[in-house]
Protein backbone atom coordinates (compact mmCIF):
# COMPACT_ATOMS: atom_id res chain seq x y z
CA UNK A 1 0.00 0.00 0.00
CA UNK A 2 1.49 3.53 -1.06
CA UNK A 3 1.82 5.34 2.30
CA UNK A 4 0.54 8.98 2.94
CA UNK A 5 2.77 11.67 1.41
CA UNK A 6 3.25 15.19 3.14
CA UNK A 7 1.93 17.06 -0.21
CA UNK A 8 2.78 20.49 1.05
CA UNK A 9 3.17 22.64 4.76
CA UNK A 10 2.76 26.04 5.86
CA UNK A 11 3.44 27.76 8.63
CA UNK A 12 1.34 31.59 9.45
CA UNK A 13 2.07 33.30 12.68
CA UNK A 14 -0.59 36.71 13.77
CA UNK A 15 0.73 40.19 13.20
CA UNK A 16 2.07 41.13 16.45
CA UNK A 17 6.00 40.95 17.22
CA UNK A 18 6.76 39.97 20.55
CA UNK A 19 11.15 40.52 21.20
CA UNK A 20 11.76 38.70 24.15
CA UNK A 21 13.97 41.94 25.48
CA UNK A 22 10.81 43.90 25.36
CA UNK A 23 9.01 41.22 27.09
CA UNK A 24 11.46 40.89 30.22
CA UNK A 25 11.68 44.52 30.39
CA UNK A 26 7.97 44.89 30.42
CA UNK A 27 7.66 42.41 33.60
CA UNK A 28 10.70 43.63 35.14
CA UNK A 29 8.46 46.56 35.37
CA UNK A 30 4.87 44.84 35.71
CA UNK A 31 6.38 42.89 38.94
CA UNK A 32 8.98 45.14 40.16
CA UNK A 33 7.88 44.64 44.02
CA UNK A 34 7.77 40.55 43.47
CA UNK A 35 10.97 38.95 45.03
CA UNK A 36 9.84 35.84 43.23
CA UNK A 37 9.34 37.37 40.13
CA UNK A 38 12.63 38.82 40.15
CA UNK A 39 14.14 35.73 40.97
CA UNK A 40 12.71 34.01 37.74
CA UNK A 41 13.74 36.60 35.30
CA UNK A 42 16.76 34.87 33.92
CA UNK A 43 14.34 32.51 32.65
CA UNK A 44 13.71 35.25 29.49
CA UNK A 45 17.39 35.63 28.79
CA UNK A 46 18.11 31.56 28.91
CA UNK A 47 15.10 30.64 27.25
CA UNK A 48 16.61 30.83 23.15
CA UNK A 49 14.06 32.58 22.17
CA UNK A 50 14.89 36.09 20.43
CA UNK A 51 11.48 36.87 19.40
CA UNK A 52 7.67 35.58 19.40
CA UNK A 53 4.14 36.54 17.92
CA UNK A 54 0.92 37.08 19.37
CA UNK A 55 -2.69 37.54 18.13
CA UNK A 56 -2.98 40.53 19.98
CA UNK A 57 -0.89 43.65 20.72
CA UNK A 58 0.94 44.37 23.70
CA UNK A 59 -1.47 46.33 25.36
CA UNK A 60 -4.04 43.58 25.40
CA UNK A 61 -2.13 41.97 28.39
CA UNK A 62 -1.81 44.82 30.35
CA UNK A 63 -5.81 44.51 30.80
CA UNK A 64 -7.85 41.92 33.08
CA UNK A 65 -9.64 39.39 30.94
CA UNK A 66 -11.78 36.26 32.18
CA UNK A 67 -12.62 32.97 30.34
CA UNK A 68 -15.27 34.78 27.84
CA UNK A 69 -12.80 37.33 26.23
CA UNK A 70 -10.05 34.95 26.08
CA UNK A 71 -12.00 32.64 24.09
CA UNK A 72 -13.68 35.00 22.07
CA UNK A 73 -10.05 36.23 20.84
CA UNK A 74 -9.04 32.68 20.45
CA UNK A 75 -11.90 31.99 17.69
CA UNK A 76 -11.70 34.50 15.63
CA UNK A 77 -7.69 34.43 15.30
CA UNK A 78 -7.53 31.01 15.10
CA UNK A 79 -10.05 30.94 12.74
CA UNK A 80 -7.87 33.76 10.48
CA UNK A 81 -4.68 31.67 11.12
CA UNK A 82 -5.93 28.53 9.96
CA UNK A 83 -7.78 29.87 6.93
CA UNK A 84 -4.87 31.98 5.56
CA UNK A 85 -2.75 28.70 6.08
CA UNK A 86 -5.27 26.60 4.29
CA UNK A 87 -5.03 28.90 1.42
CA UNK A 88 -1.21 28.78 1.36
CA UNK A 89 -0.87 25.26 1.57
CA UNK A 90 -3.38 24.66 -1.34
CA UNK A 91 -1.38 26.91 -3.60
CA UNK A 92 2.03 25.00 -3.10
CA UNK A 93 -0.07 21.68 -3.64
CA UNK A 94 -2.13 22.99 -6.94
CA UNK A 95 -5.55 22.13 -5.32
CA UNK A 96 -8.43 23.53 -4.42
CA UNK A 97 -10.33 23.63 -1.41
CA UNK A 98 -13.49 21.70 -2.68
CA UNK A 99 -10.64 18.94 -3.34
CA UNK A 100 -10.07 18.30 0.64
CA UNK A 101 -11.68 15.53 1.75
CA UNK A 102 -11.13 15.46 5.44
CA UNK A 103 -10.12 17.91 7.91
CA UNK A 104 -8.19 17.20 11.23
CA UNK A 105 -7.98 19.95 13.90
CA UNK A 106 -4.97 20.53 16.21
CA UNK A 107 -5.59 22.90 19.27
CA UNK A 108 -5.63 22.81 22.66
CA UNK A 109 -5.58 26.50 23.70
CA UNK A 110 -9.01 27.56 23.39
CA UNK A 111 -12.71 25.72 23.18
CA UNK A 112 -15.01 25.61 19.79
CA UNK A 113 -18.22 24.03 19.77
CA UNK A 114 -19.08 23.78 16.65
CA UNK A 115 -15.51 23.02 16.04
CA UNK A 116 -13.51 24.63 14.13
CA UNK A 117 -13.23 22.48 11.75
CA UNK A 118 -17.19 22.86 10.77
CA UNK A 119 -16.68 26.75 11.33
CA UNK A 120 -13.83 26.51 8.41
CA UNK A 121 -16.30 24.97 6.30
CA UNK A 122 -18.76 27.48 6.34
CA UNK A 123 -16.19 30.59 6.32
CA UNK A 124 -14.24 29.13 2.95
CA UNK A 125 -16.40 26.68 1.35
CA UNK A 126 -15.15 23.16 1.99
CA UNK A 127 -17.78 20.53 0.61
CA UNK A 128 -20.39 19.49 2.92
CA UNK A 129 -19.68 16.17 2.88
CA UNK A 130 -16.20 16.37 4.31
CA UNK A 131 -15.03 14.70 6.61
CA UNK A 132 -13.93 15.96 10.12
CA UNK A 133 -11.77 14.96 13.33
CA UNK A 134 -11.40 17.93 15.67
CA UNK A 135 -8.40 17.15 18.61
CA UNK A 136 -8.42 18.74 22.09
CA UNK A 137 -6.10 17.99 24.69
CA UNK A 138 -2.93 16.76 23.11
CA UNK A 139 -1.13 20.14 24.03
CA UNK A 140 2.56 20.26 22.71
CA UNK A 141 1.99 16.56 21.34
CA UNK A 142 -0.50 17.25 19.15
CA UNK A 143 1.84 18.55 16.47
CA UNK A 144 3.30 14.41 16.16
CA UNK A 145 -0.34 13.00 17.03
CA UNK A 146 -2.09 15.11 14.60
CA UNK A 147 -0.39 14.25 11.85
CA UNK A 148 -0.55 11.07 12.75
CA UNK A 149 -3.73 10.82 12.31
CA UNK A 150 -4.20 12.75 9.54
CA UNK A 151 -1.57 10.08 7.87
CA UNK A 152 -4.29 7.34 9.01
CA UNK A 153 -7.35 8.84 7.43
CA UNK A 154 -5.39 9.30 4.37
CA UNK A 155 -3.86 5.61 4.20
CA UNK A 156 -7.82 4.49 4.66
CA UNK A 157 -9.47 7.30 2.63
CA UNK A 158 -7.71 5.69 -1.08
CA UNK A 159 -7.40 8.99 -3.33
CA UNK A 160 -8.23 11.40 -0.46
CA UNK A 161 -7.21 14.90 0.18
CA UNK A 162 -6.06 15.09 3.74
CA UNK A 163 -5.79 18.76 5.26
CA UNK A 164 -4.33 18.17 8.63
CA UNK A 165 -4.56 22.49 10.57
CA UNK A 166 -2.89 22.87 14.02
CA UNK A 167 -3.25 26.46 15.61
CA UNK A 168 -2.23 27.54 18.94
CA UNK A 169 -2.35 30.78 20.84
CA UNK A 170 -0.66 30.13 23.58
CA UNK A 171 -0.01 33.59 24.79
CA UNK A 172 -3.42 34.33 25.54
CA UNK A 173 -2.74 32.47 28.98
CA UNK A 174 -0.53 35.16 30.60
CA UNK A 175 -2.47 36.78 33.74
CA UNK A 176 -0.83 39.95 34.73
CA UNK A 177 -1.59 39.19 38.59
CA UNK A 178 0.06 36.00 38.53
CA UNK A 179 3.24 35.93 40.68
CA UNK A 180 3.02 31.60 40.38
CA UNK A 181 6.83 29.93 38.62
CA UNK A 182 4.27 28.64 35.70
CA UNK A 183 2.93 31.96 34.53
CA UNK A 184 6.34 33.41 34.05
CA UNK A 185 8.10 30.45 32.69
CA UNK A 186 4.88 30.76 30.21
CA UNK A 187 5.19 34.11 29.26
CA UNK A 188 8.94 33.38 28.49
CA UNK A 189 8.53 30.93 26.20
CA UNK A 190 4.65 31.23 24.89
CA UNK A 191 3.95 32.58 21.25
CA UNK A 192 1.38 31.92 18.87
CA UNK A 193 1.18 30.08 15.39
CA UNK A 194 -0.68 27.79 12.92
CA UNK A 195 0.28 25.04 10.55
CA UNK A 196 -1.21 23.68 7.75
CA UNK A 197 -0.49 20.42 6.03
CA UNK A 198 -1.71 17.97 2.96
CA UNK A 199 -1.43 14.60 2.99
CA UNK A 200 -2.62 11.83 0.50
CA UNK A 201 -1.51 8.48 -1.28
CA UNK A 202 -0.44 9.39 -5.08
CA UNK A 203 2.42 10.12 -6.63
CA UNK A 204 3.30 13.38 -5.25
CA UNK A 205 6.35 14.57 -4.00
CA UNK A 206 6.77 14.80 -0.50
CA UNK A 207 8.03 12.40 2.66
CA UNK A 208 5.97 9.47 3.23
CA UNK A 209 4.21 9.04 6.61
CA UNK A 210 5.49 5.36 7.28
CA UNK A 211 4.97 4.98 10.73
CA UNK A 212 3.48 6.39 14.01
CA UNK A 213 3.15 5.64 17.57
CA UNK A 214 2.37 6.97 21.23
CA UNK A 215 3.24 6.86 24.79
CA UNK A 216 1.47 7.52 27.91
CA UNK A 217 4.01 7.77 30.56
CA UNK A 218 3.27 6.65 34.25
CA UNK A 219 2.54 8.87 36.89
CA UNK A 220 2.96 12.21 34.91
CA UNK A 221 -0.50 13.21 34.64
CA UNK A 222 0.33 16.37 37.00
CA UNK A 223 4.18 17.18 34.50
CA UNK A 224 1.70 19.46 32.01
CA UNK A 225 -1.21 20.94 31.16
CA UNK A 226 -3.45 23.72 32.10
CA UNK A 227 -5.46 24.38 35.13
CA UNK A 228 -9.33 25.71 34.32
CA UNK A 229 -9.72 29.20 36.27
CA UNK A 230 -12.33 31.92 36.14
CA UNK A 231 -10.37 34.06 33.94
CA UNK A 232 -9.07 31.27 31.64
CA UNK A 233 -6.51 29.30 30.88
CA UNK A 234 -3.45 28.61 33.40
CA UNK A 235 -0.34 26.84 32.43
CA UNK A 236 1.24 24.06 34.71
CA UNK A 237 4.75 23.08 34.05
CA UNK A 238 7.13 20.95 35.89
CA UNK A 239 10.60 21.59 36.99
CA UNK A 240 11.30 17.77 36.09
CA UNK A 241 10.49 17.37 32.41
CA UNK A 242 14.16 18.18 30.92
CA UNK A 243 15.14 14.76 33.46
CA UNK A 244 11.81 12.76 32.52
CA UNK A 245 13.54 13.15 29.08
CA UNK A 246 17.24 12.31 29.73
CA UNK A 247 15.73 9.27 32.06
CA UNK A 248 12.65 7.53 30.47
CA UNK A 249 12.64 8.53 26.62
CA UNK A 250 15.20 6.69 24.86
CA UNK A 251 13.30 3.08 25.93
CA UNK A 252 10.25 4.04 25.07
CA UNK A 253 11.62 5.59 21.26
CA UNK A 254 13.26 2.19 21.22
CA UNK A 255 10.45 0.08 21.83
CA UNK A 256 8.52 2.19 18.84
CA UNK A 257 10.94 1.62 16.49
CA UNK A 258 11.37 -1.79 17.34
CA UNK A 259 7.74 -2.27 15.93
CA UNK A 260 9.22 -1.26 12.62
CA UNK A 261 12.42 -3.29 12.58
CA UNK A 262 14.36 -0.27 13.71
CA UNK A 263 17.27 1.34 16.14
CA UNK A 264 18.41 4.69 16.36
CA UNK A 265 21.09 3.86 14.09
CA UNK A 266 18.65 3.29 11.29
CA UNK A 267 17.01 7.23 11.53
CA UNK A 268 19.49 10.05 10.09
CA UNK A 269 17.09 13.08 10.71
CA UNK A 270 15.62 14.02 13.81
CA UNK A 271 12.51 17.03 13.92
CA UNK A 272 11.87 17.43 17.55
CA UNK A 273 9.33 19.49 19.06
CA UNK A 274 11.27 22.33 20.85
CA UNK A 275 10.06 22.52 24.58
CA UNK A 276 12.67 24.78 25.45
CA UNK A 277 16.63 24.90 25.54
CA UNK A 278 17.04 22.16 28.30
CA UNK A 279 14.40 19.81 26.92
CA UNK A 280 16.64 20.15 23.25
CA UNK A 281 20.00 19.55 25.25
CA UNK A 282 17.90 16.38 27.01
CA UNK A 283 17.08 15.21 22.96
CA UNK A 284 20.24 15.58 21.45
CA UNK A 285 21.90 13.22 24.72
CA UNK A 286 18.74 10.59 24.14
CA UNK A 287 19.20 10.70 20.04
CA UNK A 288 23.24 10.35 20.62
CA UNK A 289 24.00 13.51 18.68
CA UNK A 290 26.92 16.35 19.31
CA UNK A 291 25.69 19.44 21.48
CA UNK A 292 23.51 21.89 19.12
CA UNK A 293 23.04 19.28 16.26
CA UNK A 294 19.24 20.36 16.66
CA UNK A 295 19.58 22.99 14.50
CA UNK A 296 16.04 23.54 12.95
CA UNK A 297 14.45 22.94 16.19
CA UNK A 298 16.77 25.11 18.15
CA UNK A 299 16.27 28.25 15.28
CA UNK A 300 12.38 27.88 15.01
CA UNK A 301 12.56 28.44 19.39
CA UNK A 302 15.02 31.09 18.56
CA UNK A 303 12.51 32.68 16.03
CA UNK A 304 8.92 31.79 17.12
CA UNK A 305 8.90 30.36 20.53
CA UNK A 306 7.03 27.25 22.21
CA UNK A 307 3.94 27.76 20.10
CA UNK A 308 2.85 23.92 22.07
CA UNK A 309 1.25 21.39 19.30
CA UNK A 310 2.10 23.94 15.79
CA UNK A 311 6.01 24.56 16.72
CA UNK A 312 7.37 20.84 15.38
CA UNK A 313 5.36 21.81 12.07
CA UNK A 314 7.09 24.82 12.38
CA UNK A 315 10.58 22.99 12.60
CA UNK A 316 9.36 20.36 10.12
CA UNK A 317 8.73 23.04 7.45
CA UNK A 318 11.80 24.44 8.20
CA UNK A 319 13.91 21.31 8.04
CA UNK A 320 12.11 20.61 4.10
CA UNK A 321 12.41 23.97 3.04
CA UNK A 322 16.58 25.00 3.61
CA UNK A 323 16.89 22.57 6.37
CA UNK A 324 17.83 18.69 7.44
CA UNK A 325 15.57 17.48 5.23
CA UNK A 326 15.98 20.39 1.89
CA UNK A 327 19.31 18.47 0.41
CA UNK A 328 18.03 14.69 -0.54
CA UNK A 329 20.52 13.15 1.65
CA UNK A 330 18.58 11.76 4.12
CA UNK A 331 16.45 8.72 4.25
CA UNK A 332 14.34 7.92 7.03
CA UNK A 333 13.59 10.90 9.47
CA UNK A 334 11.70 10.93 13.06
CA UNK A 335 8.94 13.52 13.94
CA UNK A 336 8.54 13.83 17.65
CA UNK A 337 6.71 15.86 20.77
CA UNK A 338 5.81 15.76 24.13
CA UNK A 339 2.57 17.16 25.84
CA UNK A 340 0.36 16.60 28.58
CA UNK A 341 -0.22 13.19 30.38
CA UNK A 342 2.71 13.60 30.44
CA UNK A 343 3.12 11.98 26.75
CA UNK A 344 5.62 11.08 23.81
CA UNK A 345 3.92 10.96 20.14
CA UNK A 346 5.78 9.60 17.25
CA UNK A 347 6.15 10.08 12.94
CA UNK A 348 8.29 8.10 11.17
CA UNK A 349 8.80 10.28 7.68
CA UNK A 350 11.00 8.16 4.62
CA UNK A 351 12.37 9.91 1.61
Amino acid sequence: MTAPRLAAIAKVVPPYVLEQHDIERRVRAMFSNEAVVQHLLPVFQNSGIERRYSCVPIEWYYEQHDWRDRNAVYLEAALQLLGQGTQEALTLAGARVEDVDAIVVVSTTGIATPSLDALLVERMGFKRTVRRLPIFGLGCAGGALGLARAASIAAEMKGALVLFLVVELCALSFRRDDVSKSNIVATALFGDGAAAALLACDDRPGPAVVASGEHLFERTLDVMGWDVAADGLRAVFSKDIPAIVEQRFRSVLDAYLSESGLTLHDLDRFIPHPGGVKVLDALEHVFELSPGSLEDARATLREYGNMSAATVMFVLARALSGGALSDGTWSRALVSAMGPGFSAGFVTLER
